[in-house]
């Protein structure tokens, strides 16, 4: 599935969040994008599957204008089509670790405990399923929202410093898990974050800044 952001802006009042933002990212590409705190990454990576509005320009998914889609087709096509990891964990507390992994199946009336399990062995989380998130620490958390946006084999992969509560090593792992099912299943992969190392593993890494927010070329 191949992401399209064309002259893409966002204003809170008259104040511009980003301007002018361009990017194709083809299936089975890895995007970081880098970037200050406060210059819009998190809302540019909201806009990439409609879950924020913009003022102008256009996001192509898989050759859809997501703008002219109604609230029905689009949570319908983020279900289907996309894996989210956000800052916010956005567990269920009184869900199990497998069931909140599962969740993206069972909306799609799917079940498949063994794909569950394959994720949740990805993510370093193998034999935790029957646990309450309550019982674990944070950075477990994090890798519960990594392997719950991965279950379903989505086609558009947005992730929000998916690392960083994570130690290097856990970290490490949880990129090689990312990038796999990106290659595996085709799936456009965009992941905003502070972390070198994390870019580093990038196909292209792109840098929003102030100067009129927009997305340019890093330098390196």
């Amino acid at each position: 599935m191949t992401l399209i952001i064309q002259n893409l802006s966002k204003f809170y009042d008259q104040t511009p969040v980003f301007s002018h933002v361009s990017l194709r990212v083809a299936p089975g590409e890895f995007v970081a994008i880098l970037g200050e705190s406060g210059v819009g990454k998190s809302t540019l990576l909201n806009c990439m599957a409609g879950l924020d509005s913009w003022n102008s320009g256009t996001v192509l998914l898989d050759g859809l204008d997501l703008g002219s889609l109604g609230d029905e087709p689009l949570a319908r096509l983020r279900r289907e089509k996309a894996g989210f990891v956000f800052q916010a964990f956005h567990v269920l507390p009184h869900l199990s670790v497998a069931q909140n992994v599962a969740l993206p199946l069972m909306l799609l009336g799917r079940h498949d405990d063994a794909r569950v399990q394959a994720m949740l062995n990805a993510v370093g989380l193998d034999g935790l399923g029957g646990r309450l998130p309550q019982q674990l620490s944070g950075g477990q958390l994090q890798r519960v929202a990594i392997a719950r946006a991965l279950v379903h084999a989505p086609k558009l992969l947005l992730a929000d410093e998916p690392t960083g509560n994570l130690d290097p090593k856990t970290a490490g792992r949880v990129m090689t898990a990312l990038i796999e099912q990106s290659r595996q299943h085709g799936a456009a992969l965009v992941l905003v974050t502070h972390s070198l190392a994390a870019s580093e593993r990038a196909d292209r890494v792109l840098k929003l800044t102030p100067e009129g927010l927009v997305l340019h070329a890093d330098p390196d």
